[in-house]
């Protein structure tokens, strides 16, 4: 949860905070509008050029700088990764069911504004083009960052994802290590 100023900069409200994003330039934290299934299938399924974020709260990947706004857009295309803090619309059965099958470890590198590590564990060739499945995002399972300064109270967040959905044409190198 995240604080929220009142017009004189007092803290007055809590934020709920639901998902975050990944982009080139801030980590985003906040509440995807409208969503009604588990956020992968949400961005799998999304056809429109933005994503609208409520209660939104930006953090620079690069600077100190946190921006506070009540909605924001987030064009898809800027996503490196995503994950669902809170599982509002989703089986966990079917969840843990599908956590099972990632066990092939690789480093996946970002060569972006903010170069960045991500390491973990996925199904097998999930970052590769699948012309059945057609889809555009990956789970890394128990994902590390590396090259993000996670000491960052805003930033620190990452450390403790269980998983990170990730857009596959956003990864410049893919070490598959199994």
């Amino acid at each position: 949860m995240n604080e929220k100023p009142d017009q004189s900069g007092n803290l007055t409200a809590s934020l709920f905070v639901e998902d975050l994003f990944l982009t080139d330039a801030f980590l985003i934290k906040g509440r995807l509008k409208n969503k009604t299934k588990r956020l992968s299938n949400t961005l799998e399924d999304h056809r429109s050029r933005y994503l609208a974020v409520q209660d939104a709260t930006l953090v620079s990947l690069s600077t100190n700088e946190v921006i506070k706004t009540p909605n924001v857009k987030v064009n898809v295309s800027e996503l490196i990764c995503a994950h669902e803090l809170v599982d509002v619309a989703g089986d966990d059965a079917m969840r843990r069911l599908a956590d099972n099958d990632k066990h092939h470890q690789i480093r996946a590198f970002y060569n972006g504004a903010v170069q960045f590590e991500l390491s973990g564990q996925i199904e097998p060739g999930a970052y590769e083009a699948n012309a059945v499945t057609g889809r555009d995002y990956f789970i890394l399972q128990a994902p590390k960052f590396r090259g993000l300064d996670l000491s960052r109270r805003e930033l620190a967040v990452l450390e403790a994802l269980d998983y990170a959905i990730l857009r596959k044409d956003r990864m410049a190198y893919v070490y598959d290590l199994a």
